[in-house]
């Protein structure tokens, strides 16, 4: 009902019209699309069209068992993951801020629909998709992207080293077969069988680019054991084995919902949560291309990218994504740097699925995995390993619990989220105990209490303890040339300090507060009354001749 063959809906005209109305477009809006603040297109780039074909056509045949096993675990048909994929893969590759980056269907988006798909169906999904998209649109147009720079390195390493142990992991799956409901582990010659051509892949993978890197080692290593595999009549899991890939051009559909604001209510937690995911997992995998390739990419054009693709991808069939650490990885490996790998994975994917689906289902299951396996070897920072006992044991710690929380529960925003909290709560915590005063008293007898380090929610114990209020002398001075009030408690704390002073019957002055400082207490002047703050004035003496 859903998914047409391609002679139905006339899938080979309907591809020619939307790539010769591409053409046209560009041609028309030439001068829009190398506007500097976009700069869709980089014709200065050098651009190698072998590698960058041959490594697209490779992320092509990765991403067939992915999006099938995604769409599988979201409760949906296995095309809707492979089209989420392809519209993804396209959109973002041409619009996207990180040239090299691949998108599709993902676990994250498919762990946080799950439940929405079995509750409402499908239609649900859709509509959720279009939301979640535009919510990302509008995340991007308020350069809201940058806020990934808040994540610490520590967070970063946990996210990847929990995210190589899911992908390892997951490849475990393809040494079990399903018996009755259950899934067993293989036993005897299957077994024996599926763990060779797997080492054979990886032997390949390892051992090719100490010859020659004129090809990606892992299409050679897929292209090998599928002939061997043919040629011998070798009984082992195929891409079939796992579902049917075959389907025409996805349709484009306006998902079935009534337009409510009880639809609304009900989509708009899982479109936002899955926005979040998505562009989370998306900006930390576009830095960590940017870290392999020694590049920049656009964090807040990503978003948009991301956000149109996934509108599109709700109108055509599609469940959503973000992009794909695992295949960007395979990408970026195989030496692609432009936008070309990534068009031509999306554009080879659709004509797997519209017309090679004979013999794509064919492909041993072994050799991707032995693809994926190498990619996991690859994502995983073993320098952290390294740097235990060299690094300070919260980043330590926080990088475990990243690790620890994204392999558990397989929620990468959620293990992102707790590893930024934490750092942050690390971060005030050795802020506070920072902060010291130096004391003195001048030939006045006036005593001066120096402050260092700032002060904020976390550091007013600490401040409060610094001074003498009993026994100090009548005026008192507190310097803050060195310090700075930081928020809403720093000024609650020096009100009260002034209050304990002024009813003790003792002069407090407050020095050398910064400009911004000032600012605050004046802003906070209405809430708070800060009963003495004076600051000196320094005049210049100039001769003046009359």
């Amino acid at each position: 009902m859903y998914f047409l063959p391609a002679y139905q809906h006339g899938g080979i005209l309907f591809l020619s019209y939307l790539l010769f109305s591409l053409y046209l477009s560009i041609i028309s809006l030439y001068p829009i699309l190398m506007h500097p603040y976009l700069r869709l297109f980089d014709f200065k780039q050098k651009v190698d069209y072998k590698i960058e074909i041959l490594a697209g056509l490779t992320v092509a045949l990765a991403l067939i068992p992915e999006a099938v096993a995604f769409s599988m675990i979201a409760g949906l048909p296995p095309l809707v993951g492979l089209y989420a994929a392809f519209v993804l893969g396209l959109v973002t590759a041409i619009f996207g801020g990180r040239p090299g980056m691949i998108s599709g269907a993902t676990g994250a988006i498919a762990v946080v629909i799950v439940a929405l798909a079995k509750t409402k169906g499908i239609e649900y999904v859709f509509a959720t998709v279009v939301l979640a998209g535009i919510i990302q649109i509008i995340v991007g147009v308020l350069r809201l992207g940058k806020l990934i720079r808040l994540v610490p390195h520590p967070v970063m390493f946990g996210f990847v080293n929990g995210l190589a142990v899911i992908i390892f992991m997951s490849q475990l799956n393809q040494f079990k077969m399903k018996v009755g409901d259950e899934m067993v582990w293989l036993t005897g010659q299957p077994l024996f069988m599926m763990i060779g051509l797997v080492a054979l892949t990886i032997g390949i993978m390892v051992f090719l680019p100490r010859i020659t890197k004129a090809v990606p080692a892992s299409l050679v290593a897929i292209i090998v054991v599928f002939i061997l595999v043919a040629s011998f009549g070798l009984e082992t899991k195929t891409v079939g084995d796992i579902a049917s890939i075959k389907g025409g051009f996805p349709p484009f559909h306006i998902p079935g919902v009534s337009f409510t604001w009880e639809t609304f209510n009900t989509i708009f937690p899982y479109a936002a949560i899955m926005a979040g995911v998505g562009l989370i997992e998306s900006l930390l995998t576009l830095n960590l291309i940017d870290e392999i390739t020694g590049t920049r990419g656009r964090g807040n054009k990503e978003c948009v990218a991301q956000g149109g693709a996934n509108i599109l991808s709700g109108f055509f069939y599609g469940m959503g994504g973000c992009a794909m650490i695992g295949q960007s990885l395979i990408n970026i490996s195989a030496g692609a740097r432009a936008r070309l790998s990534g068009i031509v994975a999306a554009v080879m994917l659709l004509v797997f699925i519209m017309f090679g689906a004979p013999l794509i289902e064919k492909v041993p299951m072994a050799a991707l995995t032995g693809v994926m396996i190498m990619v996991a070897v690859g994502t995983f920072e073993w320098i952290s390993i390294r740097m235990i006992g060299k690094m300070p044991k919260h980043d330590i710690f926080v990088g475990v619990l990243v690790a620890a929380v994204t392999i558990l529960l397989h929620n990468l925003a959620l293990a992102v989220l707790i590893g930024v909290i934490i750092s942050a709560l690390v971060f005030a915590w050795e802020s506070a105990k920072r902060i010291r005063a130096r004391k003195y008293v001048d030939e006045q007898g006036v005593k001066h209490y120096e402050i260092y380090g700032p002060l904020f929610f976390g550091s007013i114990t600490a401040f409060n303890e610094k001074f003498d209020m009993l026994n100090d002398p009548d005026e008192v001075v507190v310097d803050f040339k060195e310090s700075r009030v930081a928020d809403m408690s720093g000024i609650e704390a020096l009100n009260k300090l002034t209050e304990r002073y002024h009813q003790a019957g003792k002069k407090l002055h407050l020095e050398h507060l910064s400009p911004d400082c000032r600012r605050l207490l004046h802003n906070a002047g209405a809430l708070i009354e800060v009963n003495i703050m004076e600051d000196p004035t320094y005049n210049v003496v100039t001769d003046q001749v009359k």
